[in-house]
């Protein structure tokens, strides 16, 4: 089993929580930082620090996708533990993990309970207990949706089996990341562990979430979270992964109704002064326009195996839950609008 923390000009970081991954990690699994092209004295600190720590030079920062696909051909192991720089990690935070991974070989990947770093009684932006989409690929989370993050109270302390386990912390088969190809580098960054998922439970895999195992995010910690350049890529990068991995029944007329509710989204930014946010989701949507030969490529690959239907799809809108019925608890959706 290998852990492996993929940095760029995180040292403020590595010092901080790089000690408690080696402490919460010996004897089960070994440390690895992989850094993409770093300016900012990280691998130089690595290197007198944590001497034992392996480390990975990327030649080049590609972005999230490019730096773990580059680096993890470079590591062999059963088990890979994707653990951004800024998570701080607890005692036995990967046995509970491994015990439910070696219960079933149907599981491809598992996330742990993330929680906020800043304030740990609730659960965190980027994973929180597990993450679905809806019917019209929108990203949400068991324990956030949208903006609204719930407060832990054990009520997300089961195993589950979920659509999509955030790249802030993810345990993933070793043989099945390389099988499909890594991360698309096309994304960059944003949503390519939904993408990852999608096409795992597109070939029968599960995607797992384990509440025995917590993990604490700082977030933001590679671009803050009110950024133009991240609302960029989360609305473009959505756009990709839905052309690239829903069906194709439907797919045509969810992409019209995307256009619809991005627009009123950007409407949204411009009336709250968020101008750059709001030329950002149209950049991400005439970009995306753009990728869709190249895309389509990608679609036609994939469609040549044996898919299977994916699960755990919300059938509903969750804008419409949310926005318009006030739905803003995971608790007060109906488990049978789930696939």
């Amino acid at each position: 089993m290998a852990v492996i923390i993929l940095n760029w000009n995180g040292e403020k970081f590595l010092e901080q929580f790089l000690p408690a991954v080696c402490q919460y990690s010996e004897g089960i699994a070994e440390v690895y930082v992989a850094d993409n092209a770093s300016t900012d004295g990280s691998v130089e600190y690595l290197s007198k620090k944590f001497p034992h720590i392996h480390i990975v030079r990327n030649p080049k920062n590609g972005g999230f996708a490019y730096g773990y696909n580059a680096s993890l051909k470079h590591i062999n192991a059963e088990y890979y533990i994707l653990l951004n720089s800024d998570v701080e990690v607890t005692p036995h935070w990967i046995e509970p993990v491994l015990k439910l991974m070696d219960s079933d070989e149907t599981i491809g990947a598992v996330q742990p309970k993330i929680k906020s770093f800043s304030n740990p009684e609730y659960f965190e932006y980027a994973g929180a207990a597990g993450g679905f989409i809806d019917v019209y690929g929108y990203p949400f989370c068991r324990g956030r949706i949208f903006d609204t993050l719930e407060k832990d109270e054990k009520q997300y302390d089961d195993d589950k089996e979920i659509f999509w386990a955030t790249g802030a912390c993810l345990f993933i088969r070793g043989e099945l990341y390389h099988r499909l190809g890594g991360f698309d580098e096309d994304l960059f960054s944003h949503q390519e562990e939904i993408d990852l998922c999608w096409r795992m439970k597109l070939l029968g895999h599960k995607v797992m979430y384990c509440g025995a195992s917590e993990v604490r995010h700082y977030g933001g910690g590679m671009l803050p979270k009110s950024n133009p350049f991240k609302t960029y890529l989360n609305f473009r990068n959505n756009l990709i992964i839905l052309c690239k991995n829903h069906p194709s029944r439907t797919l045509l007329w969810k992409i019209v109704v995307r256009m619809v509710l991005d627009g009123i989204a950007a409407i949204r930014f411009l009336l709250q002064g968020n101008s750059k946010d709001s030329l950002a989701i149209i950049k991400g949507h005439f970009d995306f326009y753009g990728s869709i030969p190249k895309t389509l490529r990608k679609r036609k690959v994939l469609k040549t195996q044996d898919l299977k239907p994916a699960s755990c799809i919300y059938k509903r809108s969750i804008v419409k839950k949310y926005f318009i019925e006030n739905k803003i608890y995971f608790s007060q959706l109906n488990s049978q609008d789930f696939t």
